[in-house]
């Protein structure tokens, strides 16, 4: 199944612009303070990482998990971004520039979900692009544990772009040898309640359940 070119265009833009509940900052603005007693961990995402639909920061799945495990975050995530989507239009918040100066212990990639929005047009830019990316994140980061998150998803319809790119993405992370969690795509599936207003993006308790699982899938992995 496949969006039409208006459904399409409405659910990138939306993504893009949203600014319901919680209030994200851009990329430059994001705070570098750590802890040098914790371990470091940076996220390479985009608005379901950042947090965008939530009330608050402390309640975007990222910094629920950082805070059970005491890791110190650096979250530079943008709404919008994929690894093609919206990828020229943020200047100086290149965010594996960010990730890679910032040099953590860990990094969570969590890209992919609006890249569905251009797939029709620029599938095998994409496709390049996901290699690239953690091509250059693992050359500059040869210490840092990478774990490459399936990337989300928001509707119960899922047009075969979405599991195209999963496939890309889940191919990429066992080429450079990270670990991977699977299923991420269906964690607040059917739950239209843990949405917030924009239908776009989870509510707190939608990203509250996104920590859980995430959770659980970190404990797998023995972390």
């Amino acid at each position: 199944m496949k969006f039409d070119s208006v459904s399409r265009t409405i659910a990138a833009a939306v993504v893009v612009t949203a600014s319901l509940g919680f209030s994200a900052c851009s990329a430059a603005e994001v705070s570098n303070v750590r802890d040098p007693n914790a371990v470091r961990v940076a996220f390479y995402g985009d608005s379901y990482t950042l947090g965008t639909g939530g009330s608050a920061r402390e309640n975007r799945w990222s910094t629920a998990i950082s805070d059970q495990r005491e890791w110190s975050e650096f979250n530079p995530s943008v709404n919008g971004l994929g690894f093609i989507n919206n990828r020229s239009m943020f200047g100086d918040g290149d965010l594996p520039s960010l990730v890679i100066a910032d040099d953590p212990d860990i990094v969570f990639l969590t890209m992919g979900l609006n890249d569905n929005f251009s797939f029709d047009a620029r599938a095998s830019d994409i496709r390049l692009q996901i290699t690239d990316d953690f091509d250059r994140l693992t050359t500059a980061l040869p210490d840092a544990r990478f774990i490459v998150v399936e990337p989300f998803w928001y509707t119960d319809e899922r047009p075969a772009s979405v599991e195209t790119i999963i496939t890309w993405v889940k191919d990429a992370a066992e080429e450079i040898g990270a670990d991977y969690i699977p299923n991420a795509s269906h964690w607040i599936e059917g739950h239209p309640e843990w949405m917030a207003s924009d239908g776009l993006h989870p509510n707190d308790e939608g990203y509250a359940e996104i920590a859980e699982q995430m959770d659980r899938a970190l404990r797998t992995l023995g972390l």
